[in-house]
């Protein structure tokens, strides 16, 4: 409807009407599921990175103290016992796909709702007419620049969340914010809210590698099988949001270690190989690093792609030299070309390699399958496949799209490569 709209009114009424109409939208899909937020406790997480990660160990943490919880973000959507993975490729859908999934979840019976909330969901107003209790943000990087126009219009995006959440009509309103992060005032100062912060100061103790953490919080001890300093923050966050709600550190404490993986966050594929071998949606540069710094001391192997066609081309070159400076191989690949040619988008991200000269293979299949092949050259590989995660798509021109699971390759490649020795 948009799209007709938008051809027959000139541009600058359409722009000037769009947020009306996105706020209609929004106020209309709460009225016709009858508000269902006011009758559940609901969490929202947001940031950069770590929000899927964030929410899935927050939501482990709920059951784990034996609450019914439904799960919205861009892994999959969960109510109760129900689970289905996200094939929508987009972390928020529209506003009656939420309204409805809320509504749904207290029919089943839950008692919390966890919802990644984006800045393009927000520019949207998708988290409009959702009344929250808590807000939990994890950072914040340069991203969607292009979409928003710049970074303080990608970041005031980010604190239109937090400012719902002071609007909401629930009794106690929780900011809870990673204090590490330079934008963290600007959430915890936002007025009608409680603020919370959390630390890596709080992980008393830390002992981390790329397969576990192990730390106390608030005293009580902590093991878990994610790796990296970056899921120390993840547990954090959600550990200390959980703590406003009642929840036990018993409870935190074992709803984090049963956390056992999160599907494409460092997410290790099992075929029987004797080294790692990762797939992780890492797709900015900070994601990246961190990436590369949990596997410090491994021979990495890095596949990477063309990071999302006619998006934040700024990065593309960055990237590539970070790759360079952190893996022995690089091998760059098809990704999410959209309607930009990915040969273009891979000699960019090659641009930013001043010492070493990529392989470049756009077939994706065969670059994993070269990656995994190549790992026996090397004394301690770790084979690290990032930009997908658990994208379900490889998106094309024109709006094609090949339907696509990183892990399932990598596994399938892994196999391939014992049967025919």
């Amino acid at each position: 409807m948009l799209r007709a709209i938008k051809k027959i009114i000139p541009a600058p009424l359409f722009n000037a009407l769009l947020p009306q109409y996105h706020l209609l939208l929004a106020f209309l899909g709460a009225l016709y599921y009858r508000f269902p937020s006011k009758n559940i406790v609901v969490i929202g997480v947001t940031g950069t990175k770590g929000k899927s990660s964030t929410a899935e160990i927050l939501n482990q943490i709920l059951e784990a103290d034996g609450k019914t919880t439904a799960l919205l973000g861009t892994i999959r959507f969960k109510i109760a016992s129900a689970n289905t993975r996200n094939l929508k490729k987009m972390t928020m859908p529209g506003r009656f796909f939420v309204q409805k999934f809320l509504h749904d979840a207290v029919d089943a019976g839950c008692t919390h709702a966890v919802i990644e909330m984006t800045s393009e969901g927000a520019k949207q107003y998708r988290h409009r007419f959702i009344e929250m209790d808590a807000l939990v943000f994890t950072n914040l990087s340069p991203e969607h620049i292009e979409a928003h126009g710049s970074y303080e219009a990608y970041r005031d995006a980010k604190l239109s969340i937090a400012r719902a959440l002071a609007q909401s009509t629930k009794k106690e309103r929780y900011m809870i914010a990673n204090a590490d992060d330079k934008e963290a005032n600007k959430f915890l100062s936002i007025p009608g809210v409680i603020p919370v912060s959390f630390s890596l100061s709080d992980a008393e103790d830390l002992v981390v590698s790329a397969d576990q953490s192990q730390f106390l919080f608030h005293g009580k001890k902590v093991e878990s099988t994610l790796g990296g300093k970056f899921n120390v923050y993840n547990m954090l966050g959600a550990g200390t949001c959980a703590m406003q709600f009642g929840v036990s550190l018993e409870s935190i404490a074992r709803g984090i270690s049963e956390t056992k993986n999160i599907a494409g966050r460092m997410d290790r594929v099992e075929a029987g190989q004797k080294f790692p071998v990762v797939v992780d949606y890492a797709h900015t540069p900070d994601s990246l690093l961190a990436i590369y710094g949990a596997f410090d001391g491994y021979e990495n192997i890095c596949v990477l792609g063309n990071t999302g066609g006619g998006r934040d081309k700024w990065k593309r070159a960055v990237m590539g030299a970070l790759a360079e400076e952190h893996c022995r191989e690089v091998i760059l690949t098809n990704e999410d070309p959209y309607d930009e040619d990915p040969e273009v988008i891979l000699s960019e991200i090659a641009g930013g390699m001043k010492k070493t000269k990529p392989t470049i293979i756009l077939d994706r299949r065969a670059a994993i399958a070269h990656a995994v092949a190549i790992a026996k050259n090397y004394t301690k590989p770790a084979v690290l496949i990032t930009g997908k995660g658990t994208d379900p798509y490889i998106m094309g021109p024109n709006g094609t799209k090949k339907e696509w699971d990183d892990r399932r390759v990598a596994r399938e490649v892994i196999l391939e490569s014992q049967n025919s020795k």
